[in-house]
């Protein structure tokens, strides 16, 4: 029971702070942002938000620092968007999956054409 739960709120954390960053986060160093996946803990304390940024290493290390700055702005706009008693403490992550699967497609393009 307390992984549907979990599962849940997790899924509604990345729903809204993904409307949250993009429309109310005003900092220029935050570039495009794509929030991939949530993994909430099983007593809500901690959320660790994993983040696809558009950009070099550069742009990215700009983006995790803006929202590291607005992290307690985003967890007071989520307490009020989610009807919870404590809102999960946000730990952002790059998620390199999706860099690691172009790569991949583009390895496996370049194989191809060499047939």
């Amino acid at each position: 029971m307390a992984k549907i739960r979990t599962g849940r709120v997790g899924e509604q954390i990345k729903k809204e702070l993904s409307q949250l960053i993009q429309t109310e986060l005003k900092d220029p160093r935050i570039g495009f942002i794509t929030v991939t996946g949530v993994d909430v803990t099983s007593d809500l304390s901690q959320a660790k938000i994993y983040l696809s940024v558009l950009g070099d290493q550069e742009q990215k290390a700009a983006s995790l620092k803006g929202l590291e700055k607005a992290n307690g702005f985003l967890r007071s706009e989520l307490g009020k968007r989610i009807r919870l008693r404590h809102v999960p403490e946000l730990i952002f992550k790059f998620d390199e999956s999706i860099e690691y699967g172009s790569r991949i497609e583009k390895l496996l393009g370049e194989i191809g054409e060499q047939d």
